[in-house]
């Protein structure tokens, strides 16, 4: 179902309504078998999401990705094929009324979380099917009535950035409960950006993300809606435990969202990560990354060095990123006090100084080791301090994200 923001039409003198979203869509019985929805989503490869109804009333919404991912598993055309579709619909999608105002409609859709934006939600008319609305459309929405009303850019901006900020929240609160001495920082280079980052706490332990997507402004920021929709559908389908396979997983879904995967596109997005999951009982730490290090700064060792751990050189869902493409787990110990960071090359390949070059990763280093046993909140401030110092009156080049803690 492609989006095509010429053919909304956006009334100049109402308030837009979520029917003014609407797209079209077939639907599906609850009694259809999941033979009947294969052959839908391999005839229309442009649906992305199916409505299952009752009477003509919405029940239910199939993902393309999320369906298309369990019948490609071993076994099940056999055991869930002619069963009913709804095994893998999705129970509780997002449903609104086509009267529904599109700031109304924005608010329920952050609330509803990242599967409304990124799988998208139903839109009714008296309880009856009308069609179907996505997330991109939403927030292409949100930004031109933003310009309608005031003429200036940043007041869609400024919109966008709560939802992606939104977003966000959660992973902050759950690093806050989990990791005391801890310190993420996220400075968008602009209102909005393309970092992101995901923190989530599971039983025995916890998994943390850093990445960096193409781009920054809002071309990032619809990015960082991909990416991280596409993490949290690895994650409910994989677990925390095996990042390089997470890695793997989102690579697959940006490649196949954006056209990436060997078709006709004009798309060459993706991003750089870092995966991590602790074990707690083990005080084990399992990394792997995607053109992004982890460092680690050991107590007591002799050599006073800053060991880096450099993720794969290979990038995640570019056009040039193999579809079958392995990236590998690196297990740590973590020594009590053991100092960790992260960080996206926003912070490394800010121009400055006397002679206009990179801060680069010898800094860097210096100052983890300069504060080795101080608090990470500690380190980053002195951190971002130096970055500033040394930024002068060069504009800022990225987006700055960094992740420091001790376990």
């Amino acid at each position: 179902m492609e989006f095509n923001a010429s053919r909304l039409h956006l009334p100049r003198y109402r308030s837009s309504v979520a029917a003014d979203l609407c797209i079209a869509t077939e639907s599906v019985q609850a009694d259809a078998s999941n033979f009947d929805v294969l052959e839908l989503f391999t005839e229309r490869r442009d649906m992305m999401s199916l409505p299952v109804t009752e009477q003509q009333r919405p029940i239910g919404l199939i993902s393309r990705n999320i369906f298309m991912s369990q019948m490609s598993k071993p076994f099940y055309h056999e055991v869930y094929g002619k069963k009913s579709c709804i095994a893998f619909m999705d129970k509780e999608p997002l449903i609104v009324d086509a009267a529904m105002s599109i700031e109304d409609l924005t608010f329920r859709a952050v609330e509803a979380g990242e599967k409304a934006l990124a799988d998208g939600f139903i839109i009714t008319e008296d309880g009856a099917l009308s069609g179907v609305g996505f997330g991109l459309q939403l927030m292409n929405v949100v930004a031109t009535m933003q310009a309608e009303k005031n003429r200036q850019i940043m007041h869609s901006i400024d919109y966008a950035s709560v939802i992606q900020r939104a977003l966000l929240r959660t992973s902050s609160a759950e690093l806050s409960a989990t990791l005391p001495d801890a310190h993420l920082e996220w400075q968008p280079r602009d209102v909005v950006g393309g970092d992101f980052y995901f923190f989530e706490r599971h039983a025995g332990g916890w998994f943390a993300a850093i990445a960096d997507c193409t781009g920054h402004g809002v071309p990032g920021a619809f990015m960082t809606l991909i990416a991280s929709s596409a993490l949290s559908q690895a994650l409910r389908e994989l677990g925390p435990h095996d990042p390089a396979a997470l890695i793997g997983a989102v690579s697959r879904a940006i490649k196949t969202l954006l056209g990436q995967d060997g078709s006709a596109t004009g798309s060459n997005d993706g991003m750089d990560c870092a995966f991590l999951c602790y074990d707690t009982a083990s005080a084990s730490l399992r990394f792997a990354g995607a053109k992004l290090a982890l460092y680690q700064v050991v107590p007591g060792d002799a050599d006073d060095a800053v060991r880096a751990i450099d993720g794969a050189r290979m990038g995640v869902g570019y056009v040039d990123t193999p579809a079958g493409y392995c990236w590998h787990n690196e297990t740590l110990d973590t020594p009590q006090g053991s100092l960790l960071f992260i960080t996206t090359d926003g912070l490394l390949d800010q121009i400055g100084g006397s002679r206009d070059i990179a801060y680069g990763k010898r800094r860097m280093r210096e100052q983890l080791l300069a504060r080795r046993d101080a608090p990470a909140r500690e380190v980053a401030a002195a951190l971002l301090h130096d970055i500033a110092a040394w930024q002068g009156a060069q504009p800022r080049r990225d987006d700055l994200t960094f992740f420091c803690f001790r376990l």
